[in-house]
């Protein structure tokens, strides 16, 4: 199947997509969110504690961090995939978490998610077609089989896939790529404020990853969308991001605009992440990498104090008596720190 390029100039006049009420001061504000796993015995995990950050109407922050951080933990419970245990998840003025049965399934269709695995997230059985009519049936929508495959090829058509062809085939007829592509439309079909990207594009080729990302942006500015963009890279999220929040081990240790982020690392960890991004320039100059050494301890037993004392080159006896709070250290940076690299 080709793969077509999107005009962003015509993705807000396909007339077969309605508009939904405009929603520009919408903005998501997540307050204190912790999310506990219970397990056997009475022990726990805690994957996510007391994270707070907010996101402006239009822009996209980046959440990023190694595997065990619990970014994934965090963009499941802004989804309520589950709920979280405790704090707050503001769209705009309405907290999800007070939301039950049917408030919430109303309120689904403001915000919604791309999964990491493009080809597992898609049921295998169904056609594209079924796939993408899911979400209008479940919302109530009420309209002609045929104002509803207008609809689907409309979006299918937005996100470089041809849609007429695509209705009648399943998952595994389509590339790894085609099928990001499809849990795109997937996502965009109701006009969502809020796009929550759980590592999109990590399970993609590079050359995909690019074609992906290009995609995500141009929708993100034909639609208006709010973003939450999780990933383990930071070369990727720096393409995507406005600004962007850096976790270990469940809690925030930096939040900064982007920029400031690459250029001006605050905390030692950002600083290790950062050194560890590759640098596809053969001609550049080889310094000694500021990596971080040993293991991620485990979330259910975290060290005391400041989580990342373990492993950081900087660590006193503070770091493990107090634990260290976000406090700004210049414009549009805050840091969780007690030496902060700035």
């Amino acid at each position: 199947m080709n793969v077509q390029t999107p005009d962003p100039a015509r993705m807000q006049a396909q007339s077969p997509i309605p508009s939904q009420p405009a929603t520009q001061s919408a903005a998501l504000d997540v307050q204190n969110l912790n999310v506990v796993y219970p397990l056997a015995g009475g022990r726990h995990v805690q994957a996510v504690t007391d994270l707070s950050f907010s996101v402006a109407a239009g822009q996209t922050l980046g959440l990023v961090g190694e595997s065990g951080c619990g970014k994934s933990s965090a963009a499941r419970a802004v989804m309520q995939l589950p709920r979280p245990t405790a704090g707050k998840v503001l769209l705009g003025d309405v907290d999800l978490v007070k939301l039950k049965g049917a408030e919430l399934q109303a309120a689904r269709r403001r915000f919604q998610m791309i999964f990491q695995d493009p080809i597992a997230s898609l049921n295998p059985r169904q056609t594209v077609r079924q796939i993408l009519a899911s979400p209008l049936e479940i919302a109530g929508e009420r309209e002609t089989a045929q104002v509803r495959d207008d609809r689907i090829v409309a979006i299918l058509d937005l996100v470089g896939l041809n849609g007429a062809q695509a209705l009648t085939r399943r998952p595994h007829e389509f590339s790894g790529g085609q099928c990001q592509r499809i849990s795109i439309a997937r996502a965009l079909i109701m006009r969502p404020d809020l796009l929550v990207c759980d590592e999109a594009v990590s399970a993609l080729d590079v050359s995909v990853q690019a074609q992906t990302l290009n995609l995500l942006a141009e929708l993100k500015q034909a639609f208006g969308l709010t973003m939450l963009f999780i990933s383990h890279d930071l070369a990727v999220v720096r393409h995507v991001s406005d600004r962007v929040a850096v976790m270990y081990l469940g809690m925030m240790c930096e939040l900064s605009d982007a920029t400031a982020l690459y250029q001006s690392p605050a905390h030692p960890y950002t600083r290790a992440l950062i050194a560890s991004v590759p640098d596809p320039d053969p001609d550049a100059l080889r310094t000694s990498p500021q990596l971080v050494q040993g293991e991620l301890p485990s979330p259910m037993d975290p060290p005391s104090g400041c989580r990342f004392r373990t492993r950081c080159p900087l660590a006193s006896a503070r770091c493990a008596a107090e634990i260290p709070v976000m406090r700004q250290v210049a414009p549009g940076q805050q840091v969780a720190c007690h030496h902060p690299l700035i």
